[in-house]
């Protein structure tokens, strides 16, 4: 069979084994992560066979989590890194520290490792998978809890400490590098994590920027992805963790406008590749090694839980500051190997540091122990649930916490710039969403206010900015096409909300009443505005204006209602509208004899200036 031919078959199998797995693991309460790898399972050569070479398709299966790392950098600004930096770096770095040396002290002692085979071997089995974590944590609904932030700060600094561990293992084996390839690989990893940090600071905005004012949709998620797989490929010919490299792109760019953009574009992308990195681990299980050596294997498995999840518990207790239950949590979800562990490993016996039996045996209990978690999970989870907490997020979370806006302006135009600065003097948390690049970039230098580029017609763009957590949606393009689909579009998507809408004339206040939408019509309270002038400027009292112009609003806003019944009638609306003109002119007119001899007298009294100059 051509490659070509391969790489086709290979795709049918996987996108059928999504489809039906996932949905049967779903059913039985699985979750998806236990479905991707029990569907693995079935294709790989250990069972139906398949797919016979799945280290064929690793590199593409770890496109996944090199996704997956972006769309946490976009997340993650370094602002909000630096105020996180004592969840990052206090219990990511304890955890590491202190399961690592523990379970390397124990293979050393306990199995008779050489020290440096048990160095790698036990803070690779500390390292936990960041794919299955954050899908469980995403699929129970407890990103935002307390043990979901914990768990997300400690997988970041894993990501982190794969770099010094991947770079430790040839230094560490029998394959050794000469001085001079030593000072290369070095010269190499620098050159490409600086061109990261550049491109990604001065490159990637003007870049994003052009391709935005094309205005076509296939482009921009063209680009989307050049960045994410340009940067995990020059990461990969430097032999530095790809993902890690897609993370620093990501993070670089999460202060961005188009960071909605960019996190809408790759969201369906991740969610795929993420699926079929976990069937890629689930076809890697040699099924036969597990027959040969069962006790071995499960018992692996089982300590690495039986280690981790009291070591984690202990973290979050005292570092990171959890509850009982919300602890056990962590320690429940973390306890399982990770993806990076395979790197690490498969370098280790690439360097001799492992053989191959070791190696297999410990893929094979990592796979099974992340088989495990989803299981343990479901069985426990009704205790889990029905325990009594009293949930507390950390103060440092609650500190970069901008992804809960409580209004969403869309158009950032006369209107919204005004609205949106009232809101930023209230200090109200808001997103606002502009497709005028130009007008961006103005306002981001001028008033440096959170906007972003995005078509908020598109679900991607809105739940990225967490626009559901939101409590009014203000449309003020000068649009009105736009403002009626984009109305309709949310009331449809979040029917709970408070939708305020610019209205251009009556009968797009009509039809945004239709929508459910509140409409504000553009011109209408700067018109009265500008009569109060003229009427000021024809003598009448500060009272007398107020009156009339009150009067007016309220018969206005009467004959509009009316209109509503039917305001797609033509005729009915000019036999309102002149009757409506009748009526106000009667209003008028009991002010009529009160208001002229003011206005004569104002225009016949000379002012104090003539008086003065006579």
């Amino acid at each position: 069979m051509s490659e070509t031919g391969g790489l086709l078959h290979a795709s049918v199998i996987f996108l059928l084994t999504a489809v039906l797995m996932v949905p049967f693991a779903k059913r039985l309460k699985l979750g998806a992560v236990l479905g991707y790898l029990l569907g693995g399972v079935l294709i790989g050569p250990s069972v139906l066979g398949l797919i016979t070479e799945p280290e064929r398709i690793s590199q593409l299966s770890e496109l996944g989590v090199v996704m997956l790392m972006f769309i946490i950098g976009l997340e993650l600004s370094p602002r909000r890194l630096w105020v996180m930096r004592r969840a990052v770096f206090g219990a990511g770095l304890a955890q590491v520290m202190l399961t690592g040396t523990l379970l390397a002290l124990g293979a050393w002692q306990w199995f008779e490792q050489p020290w440096q085979a048990a160095l790698i071997l036990g803070f690779g089995l500390a390292l936990s998978s960041t794919a299955m974590g954050l899908q469980l944590l995403a699929e129970r609904k407890e990103m935002s809890s307390a043990h979901g932030r914990q768990a997300f700060a400690i997988l970041l600094f894993q990501d982190i400490a794969a770099i010094p561990l991947i770079a430790l293992v040839p230094a560490l084996g029998t394959a050794q590098v000469s001085s001079g390839e030593g000072g290369s690989h070095l010269l190499q990893i620098a050159a490409s994590i600086s061109l990261v940090v550049l491109g990604g600071r001065y490159l990637l905005r003007p870049v994003f920027r052009i391709v935005a004012k094309t205005g076509l949709q296939e482009v921009s998620t063209a680009t989307a992805l050049l960045v994410v797989m340009g940067t995990a490929w020059l990461m990969e010919w430097a032999h530095v963790s790809m993902a890690l490299g897609a993370f620093l792109a990501g993070m670089l760019l999460a202060d961005s406008e188009y960071r909605h953009e960019l996190e809408s574009q790759l969201e369906p992308f991740k969610g795929l590749l993420l699926g079929l990195f976990f069937i890629g681990v689930g076809m890697s299980a040699d099924l036969g090694l597990l027959l040969i050596h069962p006790v071995i294997i499960i018992g692996l498995a089982l300590l690495l839980l039986a280690l981790k999840l009291p070591l984690l518990f202990v973290v979050g207790r005292l570092i990171g500051k959890l509850d009982t239950l919300s602890a056990l949590k962590l320690g429940l979800l973390l306890a399982a190997g990770g993806e990076f562990a395979f790197v690490l490993f498969g370098l280790a016996k690439d360097n001799t540091l492992f053989n191959a039996e070791l190696h297999d045996m410990l893929v094979m209990a990592i796979t099974l122990s992340m088989a495990l978690t989803p299981l343990i999970l479901l069985l426990l989870s009704h205790r889990l649930t029905h325990a009594p907490v009293t949930p507390k997020v950390p103060p440092e979370y609650e500190e970069v916490d901008d992804h809960h806006p409580r209004a969403v302006i869309i158009g950032m135009g006369r209107m919204g710039q005004i609205v949106a600065r009232v809101l930023r003097a209230q200090r109200v948390p808001f997103v606002a969403f502009e497709t005028e690049v130009d007008t961006i970039s103005i306002t981001r230098s001028l008033d440096n206010i959170a906007i972003y580029y995005g078509d908020p017609l598109r679900a991607g763009v809105l739940r990225s900015a967490g626009a559901e957590q939101a409590e009014f949606f203000i449309v003020a393009t000068d649009d009105p096409d736009i403002n009626l689909h984009t109305a309709q579009a949310i009331r449809k998507r979040y029917p709970h909300m408070h939708v305020i809408a610019r209205a251009r004339n009556r009968q797009h206040v009509h039809k945004l009443w239709d929508l459910g939408a509140t409409p504000i019509r553009e011109t209408f309270h700067s018109s009265l505005e500008m009569s109060r002038q003229v009427l000021q400027g024809l003598g009448l009292k500060e009272a007398q204006i107020e009156a009339r112009l009150q009067r007016f609003r309220e018969h206005d806003e009467r004959v509009l209602k009316q209109q509503h019944e039917f305001y797609d009638d033509e005729a009915a609306l000019f036999q309102t509208a002149r009757q409506a003109r009748t009526e106000l002119e009667t209003l008028f007119e009991a002010d009529h004899l009160e208001t002229v001899p003011e206005v004569l007298n104002h225009r016949e009294r000379p002012t104090d200036v003539e008086s003065r100059n006579r």
